[in-house]
């Protein structure tokens, strides 16, 4: 027993010895398989590059379409981040600049909406106190009774000269804060407010309608029987366009002849970039006990409306830029899929030396992934390009993300594979037999 014992632990170092050499032995094999597989995945690059550059014109038409199609995305896209830019740094400042404070309504049970507060009449004088504000006037709606409008001193039979013009009021910073343009005359000035003075100024197609065209030849208009000096006549306004269309009168004198007992809303003109700033404080400096019954409107964020417009634009570029790969993409596949079948013998003969499926299918999807990089990287530098020229032509800063000009190359590699995916199979699943007598 015991001489068994050490016979068997005699041979145990023997077996040990043996197996360790087998492991060796598959470990080799499997480096070399692994050696033999670089190496044919460099032999299988090499077929594909001398695949692509054997026919150049053929090379430069198909890379044609994915040039475009890269070129048009990248481009595009650059383009529109560059206009958006500058549609935020050029944003309107009759916008940018334009704050409006009204009152807050309740709506009652029988439907009416009823005002939780009153504008004071000197909103205009506390808000100008403010820091960042140049102009501040206010407006309201002005009810005549029924008493319409008419440009001569006689009425016509049957009234036909009267119009139903809307009459308005204003205190004289309105039109300052509105950004007011003249195309004769002048506007009133505190000393007509104060008065009560029977002065007006006419929207332009309010003095259309009233058939008045210079304030020097016709000088008054008419509300019911009551004369108005006509001063001035409003060519255009930033905001609020219905002036253009209304008979503007002093606020004092609207209080005085025909009861005004509200303002409807204070408009306010800051600098540009203190609009919030001045949304924050005007509620407080009109009405310091209920600031908060008055509503406020103040232009979005500039960093808001900067993402917004990019967001829209690029929607719009990346449509177009896709529709252009696409093209690009169905261009490889087509000219792919008719190289499959010139080369129906030279697939043949690869398979019958000894080339598997996936051999074949490797190398025609290199082919179409080599031709995608190549007009990726060519449409990528065009659309740059495009995007310098553009900016330089309008004189505008060029933005580009830099992450897309990374990707699009990538981009470009990833069409051709996708693009060469069906030719690819089709040319694996050529039988080698049948390519030999094709």
């Amino acid at each position: 027993m015991r001489a068994g014992r050490i016979g068997r632990l005699g041979r145990a170092p023997v077996a040990w010895l043996r197996r360790g050499y087998a492991t060796l032995r598959r470990v080799w094999r499997g480096l070399a398989g692994l050696r033999r597989r670089r190496m044919y995945l460099r032999d299988l690059l090499d077929e594909a590059l001398a695949g692509v550059a054997a026919r150049p014109a053929r090379l430069a038409l198909l890379t044609l379409g994915t040039v475009l199609g890269i070129a048009a995305l990248v481009s595009t896209v650059g383009i529109g981040q560059t206009a958006a830019g500058q549609i935020t740094q050029r944003f309107d400042e009759a916008v940018a600049t334009r704050v409006t404070v009204e009152v807050r309504l309740r709506p009652d049970p029988d439907g009416t909406q009823v005002a939780l507060a009153r504008l004071p009449w000197d909103a205009p004088e506390r808000l100008t106190r403010l820091n960042g504000v140049t102009a501040a006037g206010t407006y309201a709606r002005v009810d005549t009774g029924g008493q319409r409008v008419s440009g001569r001193p006689v009425d016509e039979p049957g009234g036909a000269g009267r119009r139903d013009v809307p009459v308005a009021a204003a205190s004289p910073g309105l039109f300052a804060a509105l950004q007011a343009t003249l195309r004769a005359g002048r506007v009133f000035d505190a000393g007509h407010d104060e008065r009560g003075d029977p002065v007006v100024l006419l929207g332009r197609h309010a003095a259309e309608r009233l058939g008045i065209h210079r304030i020097d030849t016709q000088p008054a208009i008419f509300i019911g029987d009551q004369p108005f000096t006509v001063i001035g006549v409003v060519e255009s306004v930033g905001a609020r366009a219905e002036v253009l269309d209304s008979v503007v009168m002093p606020v004092g004198t609207a209080r005085a002849r025909y009861g005004l007992t509200a303002l409807d809303v204070v408009e306010i003109r800051t600098e540009l970039g203190a609009a919030q700033l001045v949304a924050g404080q005007a509620p407080v400096a009109i009405d310091p006990n209920y600031p908060d019954l008055l509503q406020v409107n103040a232009p979005p964020r500039p960093g808001e409306l900067r993402r917004d417009v990019i967001g829209d634009v690029n929607a719009l570029f990346l449509v177009l830029g896709g529709v252009a790969l696409l093209v690009g993409g169905l261009g490889i596949a087509n000219v792919t899929l008719l190289s499959v079948l010139e080369r129906i013998s030279e697939i043949g003969l690869r398979r019958a030396v000894g080339a598997t499926r996936w051999h074949i299918a490797g190398q025609f999807l290199l082919e179409s992934g080599i031709v995608g990089l190549l007009g990726g990287l060519v449409g990528t530098a065009v659309g740059v390009l495009a995007t310098v020229g553009v900016s330089a032509v309008r004189e505008w800063t060029p933005l580009l993300d830099p992450r897309l000009a990374v990707t699009a190359p990538l981009l470009g590699a990833l069409i051709g594979l996708l693009a060469g995916a069906y030719p690819a199979w089709r040319a694996a699943a050529v039988e080698p037999i049948a390519a030999l007598r094709a």
